[in-house]
């Protein structure tokens, strides 16, 4: 059953209505807490997960508000690779040519130390295609791509891509399951917007989504939060604002 804030949400402008449906109304909602490394808050159409993944993590609590207020506490070892991908999303299920606009806002704040990215990840085609936004990033973080130099620096596809509202620098390879193309931006933030159909229509028109209806594919979900590789000691992560945008 929708809630009050959405239901009212109809009569309001766009942003305004977004801010309803996510915040809520009222006082301070209830806060959830979870040190389960596979917890999910549902909330007002998105999922808020802890998604502790990785191989040799350490303990990781995840709390939540709302998907526009929530975050975690992580004490990961300074160890290589991933180990969690807390993340709020939003389950789209509609094909490019069946979406108008799909834009979304961020905001978080962010430990100045360990190594981690703030990053969308967003699904397409059942998952063959992992189109990822880092927006700011720390420490030992690298982007997948097709090669890597003698000195481990990941080879680049294209440099300032000007798309979604930001200047970015792109690189395409595999995880060995699905294609990853990952955006790195040259300006990175803590706060802002990205027009994510902008994204894929550029992903689209360059033939990247290839043998799936000519680029149509299906938009899985969009999410947000960090890939977290270290935070020794335990560190803070949270998102401020947030919110998925699809017409």
């Amino acid at each position: 059953m929708k809630n009050r804030a959405c239901l009212l949400a109809a009569a309001l402008p766009l942003a305004a209505a977004l801010a309803a449906c996510v915040h809520g109304t009222g006082a301070n909602p209830a806060r959830r807490i979870s040190a389960d490394r596979w917890a999910e808050f549902p909330a007002a159409g998105y999922v808020v997960r802890n998604d502790v993944w990785g191989r040799g993590p350490g303990p990781q609590t995840i709390w939540m508000r709302s998907p526009a207020d929530w975050g975690v506490r992580a004490d990961h070892p300074d160890t290589n690779g991933i180990k969690a991908y807390p993340h709020a999303g939003r389950a789209v299920g509609r094909r490019l040519d069946a979406i108008a606009a799909c834009a979304s806002r961020f905001a978080v704040a962010v430990p100045a130390a360990g190594s981690y990215n703030s990053a969308y990840d967003i699904w397409c085609e059942h998952h063959a295609y992992e189109i990822m936004l880092w927006l700011n990033w720390r420490g030992r973080m690298g982007p997948i791509a097709r090669s890597w130099d003698a000195q481990g620096r990941p080879a680049v596809e294209l440099t300032a891509v000007t798309v979604g509202g930001h200047t970015w620098d792109v690189y395409k390879g595999t995880n060995g399951q699905n294609v990853v193309i990952t955006f790195l931006c040259q300006s990175p933030a803590t706060a802002g917007s990205v027009d994510v159909k902008a994204v894929l229509d550029w992903v689209r028109a360059r033939g990247w989504f290839d043998g799936h209806a000519h680029g149509n594919v299906l938009l899985d979900e969009v999410e947000f939060g960090w890939e977290i590789t270290a935070s020794p000691g335990g560190l803070d992560f949270a998102v401020t604002d947030f919110a998925v945008d699809v017409r």
